[in-house]
């Protein structure tokens, strides 16, 4: 099959950042899917890995979101068949999605909104795999009295702020805050349902003032560290502020006196580990997957950049970079 990967962890600006190469399909283990990869997405993750990790045993593929056929299944998988068509975020310890075939448990994988092409699909896993674990496992908002709160949420026009704004005003009762500064990503925010849009590049916590709120719960999805200690000051006592960013030597001994909750969001943790719950994943994408085709939930997704290729793949991780991505950038798998 084919497949693109690197065999040297560094800048996208490299001749050999991304290289396509041909390579055998995966071997199946007992609750794998065989998928057919028909779309695939970047998220920041995939630059990180392919800028710091390097490969241990040939060219290292990476890729963690995905739409498409499924074509084989394991011994052990009992949730799809042969020519179901499916979404999902893969694993992190395993091969990526940048293939033409794709080896996934099924106790990750969706159904795929119907509603949606398989690029577009591919759009959604990982952002709604996120901002789902951080409002029903980190807040615990199953079944939780939210009306009259309020959520901050901080660099909110990427894919997880996107679907984090709509899952919270869709399935919660909260008052959306959310930061922005520049115009485009002002008007994407409003679109998503934000309640209001403060500037990040402006003092937080005298914004928030102003809207006469005290935000109980706080996500934190970039710019941590620039912003922890204001975050800390506007946010309510014995609230809760959820993370997915790194920032290095934040104080977390400041959320002492306020009694504050603290959480680290990672949706791989599940797959990486095989936690005995790791089925949530298969059941919230599913859900997921249900409120699209409902249009509860819009798409996220900005642009598609075409067919798979070492080309395309690099333009996006070049945007990608920037950091100035708005929503989603998606590709259509290998052309045939």
């Amino acid at each position: 099959m084919k497949a693109i990967g690197y065999n040297k962890a560094g800048p996208i600006t490299e001749p050999d950042s991304l290289v396509e190469f041909e390579t055998n399909k995966p071997a199946l283990r007992p609750h794998d899917l065989l998928v057919e990869v028909h779309g695939i997405s970047v998220n920041p993750v995939d630059v990180k890995v392919r800028m710091s990790s390097e490969p241990k045993n040939g060219t290292k593929i990476i890729g963690y979101d995905a739409a498409g056929i499924v074509r084989e299944v394991g011994d052990k998988a009992r949730r799809f068949k042969v020519g179901g068509e499916v979404f999902y975020s893969g694993d992190i310890t395993q091969p990526g999605t940048n293939s033409e075939f794709h080896a996934v448990d099924e106790r990750i994988v969706g159904k795929k909104p119907q509603s949606l092409g398989f690029a577009e699909a591919a759009g959604l896993p990982l952002t709604s795999i996120t901002a789902w674990e951080i409002l029903f496992d980190c807040f615990a908002f199953e079944g939780r009295e939210s009306h009259g709160k309020s959520l901050l949420i901080v660099g909110v026009a990427g894919g997880v702020g996107s679907i984090l704004i709509q899952l919270a005003k869709k399935l919660t009762g909260l008052t959306v805050i959310a930061t922005a500064s520049r115009q485009e990503t002002i008007d994407w925010v409003k679109k998503m349902g934000a309640d209001y849009v403060i500037n990040h590049r402006e003092p937080l916590v005298e914004q928030v003032d102003m809207l006469g709120l005290k935000p109980e719960f706080v996500a934190s999805l970039n710019g941590t560290k620039d912003h922890f200690e204001p975050l800390v000051e506007l946010i309510k006592p014995r609230g809760h502020i959820a993370l997915i960013d790194d920032p290095k030597n934040i104080n977390i001994q400041l959320i002492k006196p306020k009694a504050l909750s603290f959480s680290w969001e990672f949706m791989f943790t599940r797959s990486m580990f095989a936690t005995d719950d790791m089925e949530k994943q298969h059941d919230l994408l599913n859900r997921v997957s249900e409120l699209i085709d409902a249009e509860t939930l819009i798409s996220t997704v900005r642009n598609n950049l075409g067919a798979l290729s070492a080309e395309t793949l690099k333009e996006a991780h070049i945007q990608q970079e920037s950091g100035k991505v708005i929503g989603k950038n998606v590709l259509d798998g290998f052309e045939q």
